[in-house]
């Protein structure tokens, strides 16, 4: 059943990684004043708390299938991962961009800026050993693609929700330094307030990107292209299978639903037919392991 164990590292990971930085942050932002900083640590935390929701959502997903949801719950997943978009949306970028107006409107020296600073570098690590252990796990699903098209083509929501936080997250930190970096250097808040600003529409960027893609998932998406492309192809080549009309699939979470429609070689009896779209079930099953549902439908032509 669901429950990628490519997406449960990566979670780990940002999981440690966020909660550590956070606590830095927070400290940093007590002691400065900064408003930069302080929309980093709330940052960490929402990253956090939406690492635990996905665990939520990966653990729900493997619950078996009921007379109500007969399909299971794998879609469970995609539901918490656009529900931390959302999180991400509310509770670290509009938060951001809202300290940072508010510093911009009333200036506040740091105190300590060097501390920031320290905290900062610490976190830049930190969330860089985070990304690297996400793009390890990404590149064992990438197959070749750039970045960009695995993110917009991948059907694993909760490695592409860590994926985009991390990347938000990188680049926030750099942000927050060079901020901070230069209020200290001019003597002028003003930086940090638009640093904090700046956080704030960059979360709500990758925040909308990631939304996007999970709610492709939530309205009902298919495998990606090259999977979709190798299932044809496979089925194509079988000896029983004279024509493919039709493949339609649907993803369950990382579980995957299959409905093919195809003319058969005639085998001069029904028992032989029945026979020749066992064997190729079972092929197929074996080729794609993800297939938890598959129907069948031999015919003699493409109508509906």
């Amino acid at each position: 059943m669901s429950g990628s164990p490519n997406s449960m590292r990566s979670i780990l990971f940002a999981l440690g990684a966020n909660f550590s930085i956070f606590i830095a942050k927070g400290f940093a932002a007590l002691y400065t004043g900064s408003g930069a900083m302080l929309a980093e640590a709330v940052h960490s935390l929402a990253d956090a708390g939406n690492q635990l929701l996905l665990i939520l959502g990966l653990k729900q997903s493997t619950r078996p299938p009921t007379p109500d949801y007969p399909l299971g719950f794998g879609k469970s997943i995609f539901f918490w991962s656009f529900l931390v978009a959302v999180v991400l949306f509310t509770m670290g970028g509009m938060f951001s961009v809202y300290e940072g107006i508010h510093k911009f409107q009333h200036p506040e020296p740091l105190n300590s800026p060097m501390i920031a600073i320290g905290v900062l570098v610490f976190a830049i690590l930190a969330e860089a050993v985070s990304l690297w252990g996400c793009v390890r796990e990404v590149n064992k699903e990438r197959f070749g693609r750039s970045y960009w098209k695995w993110f917009r083509q991948s059907r694993s929501s909760a490695l592409v929700v860590v994926f985009g936080e991390d990347i938000a997250a990188l680049l926030g930190l750099v942000a927050a330094l060079v901020a901070v970096s230069l209020t200290m250097i001019t003597g002028n808040p003003v930086y940090d307030a638009l640093g904090t600003i700046f956080i704030g529409i960059l979360l709500l960027v990758i925040a909308l990107f990631i939304a996007r893609e999970v709610k492709a998932l939530l309205i009902g998406q298919g495998v990606d292209p090259r999977v979709l492309s190798e299932m044809k192809h496979f089925l194509s080549k079988q000896a029983e299978v004279e024509k493919v009309y039709n493949v339609l699939t649907l993803h369950m979470g990382d579980d995957v639903m299959v409905a093919v429609k195809a003319r058969m070689v005639s085998t001069g009896s029904e028992t032989g037919l029945l026979q020749a779209v066992n064997r190729v079930e079972t092929g197929f099953r074996t080729a794609f392991p993800q297939i938890v549902w598959l129907f069948f439908e031999p015919d003699s032509t493409d109508e509906n």
